[in-house]
C-alpha cells in the first residue's frame, strides 16, 4: 500500500535499481537521493530539459510541480506536491523517470526528488489553493506579519481573514471582528501554512 510521506518519520531505506535514501522533516521536506559517480564536468544540465521530463511524468496525475533547482555542479533538486500529501513510491518513480531520460555519459549529476516541506513558504499558486480554509502566516512587503485563515485565491490575488479587535462607533470597548486582508502573491515576502501540533 502506498503511504504518504507525511505519515512517516525518521529514516527509511529503500533498495531497488538504485540506492535511495529518504528523510522527512517539517523544515526540509522529503528527499529521494540518487548517488552518482564522479567525473569531469563538461556542461551544465539544461533546466528546461528537466522540466519537460517532470511535466511528462506529471501528465494525468494530481501532483503539481513546485520547483526545480540546478546548482553549478549539477545537483538537481525537484519538488512536487499533492493536495493529499506526497507518496514515497511516486518520488522514487519520478526519480527513475528522470534518470532514464538523462544520459550520464554526457553529463554527471546528483538528483533529489521530494515534497515541499510543511511550514515552508508557498512557491506556486496551487499551494495557496490547496490550503484554502487553513491558517497561514503572511509577511507583507513592509515586513508586517499577520496570522489568519486563507479564505480565497483568485489568480495571483488572495485574501486572509483575521480575527481582530475593531473600534466600533458608540461603544467604549473594541469588539472582535473578522477583518479581510487582501494580498498579491508577488507582493508579499512569504506566505506559509501554520502547523498545529495540538
Amino acid at each position: 500500500m502506498n503511504r504518504p510521506i507525511e505519515n512517516i518519520s525518521g529514516n527509511a531505506w529503500l533498495c531497488a535499481e538504485m540506492f535511495v535514501t529518504l528523510h522527512r522533516s517539517v523544515e526540509w521536506g522529503a528527499l529521494i537521493r540518487a548517488p552518482h559517480s564522479v567525473f569531469n564536468k563538461l556542461f551544465m544540465i539544461d533546466k528546461k530539459i528537466v522540466k519537460t521530463l517532470v511535466d511528462e511524468w506529471l501528465t494525468g496525475k494530481d501532483y503539481f510541480l513546485v520547483g526545480i533547482e540546478i546548482s553549478q555542479d549539477d545537483k538537481i533538486v525537484v519538488e512536487i506536491d499533492h493536495a493529499e500529501g506526497v507518496w514515497i513510491e511516486d518520488c522514487v518513480e519520478l526519480s527513475r523517470y528522470i534518470e532514464d531520460h538523462l544520459s550520464r555519459d554526457e553529463e554527471d549529476y546528483e538528483l533529489e526528488v521530494g515534497s515541499a516541506g510543511l511550514g515552508q513558504p508557498f512557491k506556486v499558486p496551487q499551494q495557496y489553493i490547496n490550503f484554502i480554509g487553513k491558517e497561514v502566516e503572511v509577511m507583507d512587503s513592509e515586513g508586517k506579519k499577520i496570522k489568519g485563515i486563507l479564505t480565497n485565491v483568485d489568480g495571483d490575488d488572495f485574501t486572509v481573514t483575521v480575527r481582530e479587535k475593531v473600534k466600533v462607533e458608540g461603544k467604549k470597548r473594541p469588539e472582535l471582528q473578522d477583518v479581510v486582508h487582501e494580498y498579491q502573491m508577488d507582493k508579499v515576502k512569504y506566505t506559509k501554512y501554520i502547523i498545529d501540533f495540538k
